[in-house]
């Protein structure tokens, strides 16, 4: 991967960070239905608003304007608007067959951008992250609750999906995979899987960037896992980084990044939400409040990348990215 080592030492010098919430910032340009369309898929079957994959298509102005007004904001790294980019959850939309073009647009998108500020700055070279979520299925729980042994999808299934989304992000421009949101370990090792196939194939080392979520106040994914099982269950792969996302404010991820800051060999990743949804759904810890807390991660030096989740924006990353800015990266210690 061309850019491996200019990551590798950005990494050593500075805490990088990670831009915000794209989905957020969509919600801002208020798509219809027929926005989401466009011309290519105006007479398409089924409805397609919410489809934000989609957008890379038919709205590509609008993908690299939340991309630009991200690297205006500070961010080092790019994640490219593939959250559901596989055609596990694609088949929602009937969109399968569109998966390879989806992920390839949108890994293009972002690194047009990336590749423009960093060419204006050399001494901050920016980075695609190619976004793997975790589709809408999941191998180790039952959707079913009378039947407890039934799975809606397998890891052979979702191996072949998350290989296709991977290639397609890699041929794109991605520097990095980023396999994120994880709720069910077992998705993410079938990803990982994929990864180090394609890893083997075409001879590459690939950096490989792993963030879970921790769902609730238990401390524990959805499948029931502890930060430090989670850990475990994904250190079998030389990653670039492990951390956790989304689910829970910056105050409530602490003592979990404090785990994988004291266990792990990897660099630490986090980016939580905007605090934590109101009644309406909406998130509502302003830039100063969401940086004041994440102060704590870099005192106690806990992190090497730090970006948002839900709710965030520019304005929010440019709070933390001027936090940060005064602070040394996490040490990474050699546990081997």
């Amino acid at each position: 991967m061309k850019n491996s080592a200019q990551l590798y030492k950005a990494l050593s010098e500075r805490i990088l960070i990670l831009d915000g919430a794209m989905g957020t910032m969509l919600q801002r340009y208020k798509f219809e239905e027929e926005d989401y369309r466009g011309e290519r898929f105006k007479d398409w079957e089924h409805p397609v608003k919410g489809n934000n994959d989609l957008l890379s298509l038919t709205q590509p102005h609008a993908i690299e304007e939340v991309h630009r007004k991200y690297l205006d904001a500070g961010a080092d790294i790019l994640e490219t608007n593939t959250f559901s980019g596989t055609t596990i959850a694609m088949a929602d939309y009937h969109m399968e067959d569109l998966v390879y073009e989806l992920n390839y647009e949108s890994a293009k998108i972002a690194r047009k951008v990336c590749d423009e500020f960093t060419a204006q700055n050399p001494d901050k070279p920016r980075f695609v992250a190619g976004s793997i979520g975790p589709t809408n299925r999941t191998a180790s729980l039952s959707p079913d609750v009378n039947d407890p042994g039934y799975r809606a999808i397998t890891f052979e299934d979702l191996r072949l999906a998350y290989k296709q989304q991977s290639e397609a992000l890699l041929d794109g421009g991605s520097d990095i995979l980023l396999v994120e949101t994880i709720f069910d370990t077992l998705n993410a090792k079938a990803a990982l899987f994929a990864i180090d196939e394609i890893q083997e194939e075409r001879g590459i080392q690939i950096p490989i960037m792993v963030s879970g979520t921790i769902t609730d106040a238990s401390g524990r994914t959805l499948s029931g896992q502890t930060a430090e099982a989670f850990l475990i269950s994904v250190s079998h792969l030389n990653l670039l980084s492990v951390g956790f996302n989304c689910a829970l404010g910056a105050n409530q991820l602490t003592p979990y990044l404090e785990t994988l800051a004291h266990n792990s060999e990897f660099h630490v990743s986090a980016y939580p939400n905007a605090g934590l949804p109101n009644a309406f759904g909406q998130y509502d810890e302003s830039p100063d409040q969401m940086a004041a807390q994440i102060k704590e991660y870099v005192e106690k030096g806990l992190i090497n990348i730090i970006g948002g989740c839900c709710g965030t924006t520019p304005e929010h990353i440019k709070a933390i990215a001027d936090l940060v800015d005064k602070y040394e990266p996490r040490k990474v210690k050699d546990f081997v």
